[in-house]
């Protein structure tokens, strides 16, 4: 019966030792989200969405993303999709959640994300946070 004591006692401090790390790690991250207010963010912009999943396809196979919006994207964002920087309450609410939710990435290494807007489907990825 020790050793069942021995062992719940060394799980549970080794979980309260985790679980105190996580909730420090938790509650540092939220504030950092909500410190930033601005993304220099990249999009293609399709109307139809069979056009958008061909947009995808092309991020899949390796693409460029300026390469594809270049080629896809409906908008009239500058070159490559470039839409700079985009302060939070600037951008439609679907769109603004995911562009703050994403990892940085580059055009050759994208991390990108589809949302539907009012606008069409948008395939969004993020340079920087500010």
């Amino acid at each position: 019966s020790s050793g069942i004591n021995a062992e719940y006692g060394g799980g549970g401090g080794k979980g309260k030792g985790k679980g105190d790390a996580k909730g420090a790690a938790a509650a540092a991250e939220p504030k950092e989200k909500k410190g930033l207010t601005a993304v220099k963010v990249r999009h293609i912009l399709c109307e139809k969405h069979a056009k958008s999943m061909e947009a995808l396809a092309e991020l899949e196979k390796g693409l460029k993303f300026n390469d594809v919006a270049t080629k896809f994207s409906e908008d009239k964002a500058s070159s490559g999709g470039n839409l700079g920087w985009m302060t939070r309450g600037s951008m439609v609410g679907p769109f603004q959640d995911a562009a703050f939710a994403l990892k940085t990435s580059t055009s050759a290494k994208p991390e990108y994300v589809q949302v539907k807007t009012k606008h069409g489907y948008h395939i969004i990825m993020v340079e920087d946070k500010k």
